[in-house]
């Protein structure tokens, strides 16, 4: 139940702060203002999923997500309990946006039979949204089959052991081509479908099971929304012509969350080791103020550790507040490259003050950065943005190694589906002479599959 939508919060004033102190935030994260905007398409929907999850408030559930409540009960007994939980906070019309409790009989919503997504309180409604729904009822039928097999990221199933690349970054242009690199692949892919946490989905799910060929293709596209984000780091780090085999190299992630940060494991971003064969050594610092406290909560490193090995670790701050205590102190490294996935500075003023203070940091300082967005229009307006800070674009388009998982808006299923860092953008310091981007280059990049 946790939500794609995230962004960085920031303040007005900067001061050094021992690192046990908590941030404080006068402006609204993408977190919050996603929980929240929930009831403007579904009223009462954020209270379901608290009630849901056994939780009073959204500051209850925010503890949870950052970490600091692993141990309280969410009145979850069984997997079936688990599933229907999850499936519960998805009950609403579609059409009406009515909750079971506004209704004569809760027990009246049906779901559409197709896409086994959405819900309908009655047939009127149902033929209602039908000349909407028709056109997203095969595509949601892949949410909600991905929705269900992500579990096995979290038991550990997916994603599958992986193998060196064996062609250079510049040469692999595609997930088919990853996955024509993948050893033994039928073998790793059979084992996840035949395996004990497929077969307790299927049994406690309460849905039918899809043949094996959709199963095949869910465990697919979860491989590539997992290995998304090391990936695209490593295309970023080849785009700045970064070297990793003559000095060790540091990234930071910043506006990191719990999308980055929940049940990671501390060799998530190993793929970067296999994209990169031999190299000296690599940091990645996730930066947030709603980093999730776990294995890799813990310092940056002051000295690098063995070589060809990467070091994944997290920072409870607002970005310039980390510079200031931590990169400016020499307690961590300066960065080679920053990342920034869905940072959504485009999304209203209040979280574009709050990125602007980072922003501004990464032109100043000369830092590689690379941004990722869901859509076009997300990065048409970022573009917009970034060329008014004057920054230096230095390229943008779509990335080819966006994650192949749709992600459903939440409270309006009958809204397209978008894709995890669909989109990138790079930049690089201060523009010479500020220009507005040439958006015709998008179409020329998606046209290369750039």
């Amino acid at each position: 139940m946790a939500h794609r939508n995230k962004g960085a919060t920031s303040k007005s004033s900067h001061s050094k702060k021992k690192p046990a102190e908590e941030p404080v935030i006068t402006s609204p994260s993408m977190d919050s203002l996603g929980f929240q905007a929930m009831d403007s398409n579904v009223p009462g929907l954020s209270q379901v999923i608290l009630k849901k999850l056994n939780m009073k408030s959204y500051d209850e559930y925010k503890s949870a997500m950052d970490g600091k409540k692993l141990g309280m009960d969410f009145g979850i007994r069984t997997y079936f309990d688990m599933f229907q939980k999850m499936e519960d906070t998805f009950k609403f019309c579609a059409e009406c946006k009515k909750l079971p409790d506004a209704l004569p009989d809760p027990r009246s919503l049906r779901r559409c039979k197709r896409c086994q997504n959405v819900y309908y309180c009655n047939s009127e409604c149902q033929r209602a949204n039908w000349p909407v729904h028709k056109k997203l009822c095969k595509k949601l039928r892949l949410v909600a089959l991905d929705r269900l097999v992500e579990w096995l990221v979290f038991t550990g199933d997916i994603p599958f052991p992986t193998a060196t690349w064996t062609k250079r970054i510049q040469e692999v242009k595609s997930w088919e081509d990853w996955f024509s690199m993948q050893e033994h692949l039928e073998e790793k892919l059979s084992a996840i479908l035949t395996g004990r946490y497929m077969n307790i989905l299927w049994a406690n799910v309460g849905k039918p099971k899809p043949e094996e060929g959709e199963l095949l293709e869910s465990v697919k596209r979860l491989t590539t929304d997992f290995q998304s984000r090391p990936i695209t780091i490593g295309l970023g780090l080849h785009a700045f012509d970064i070297d990793l085999y003559t000095k060790p190299v540091t990234v930071h992630v910043i506006g990191a969350s719990h999308i980055e940060t929940l049940n990671t494991r501390v060799t998530d971003y190993d793929e970067l080791t296999r994209v990169f064969p031999g190299h000296q050594g690599m940091e990645v610092v996730m930066v947030g103020v709603n980093v999730v406290d776990g294995p890799i909560m813990r310092p940056p490193l002051t000295a690098f550790g063995p070589r060809g090995r990467v070091y994944l670790s997290s920072y409870k701050a607002l970005y310039p507040d980390f510079w200031e205590s931590q990169v400016e102190t020499h307690q961590a490294a300066r960065p080679d490259l920053v990342m920034g996935f869905h940072p959504g500075f485009h999304a209203c003023l209040d979280v574009m003050e709050g990125w602007l203070p980072t922003l501004l940091l990464l032109r100043d300082y000369k830092i590689p950065t690379l941004f990722t967005v869901y859509n076009e229009q997300e990065l048409k307006y970022s573009l917009k943005i970034l060329t008014e800070l004057e920054t230096q674009i230095t390229g943008y388009g779509a990335n080819p190694f966006a994650s192949l998982k749709p992600e459903q808006a939440y409270s309006n299923p009958n809204k397209s589906p978008v894709y995890c860092s669909a989109y990138y953008i790079m930049c690089h310091g201060l523009a010479g002479t500020p220009h507005e981007p040439d958006m015709e280059g998008l179409e020329r990049a998606e046209d290369r599959g750039e």
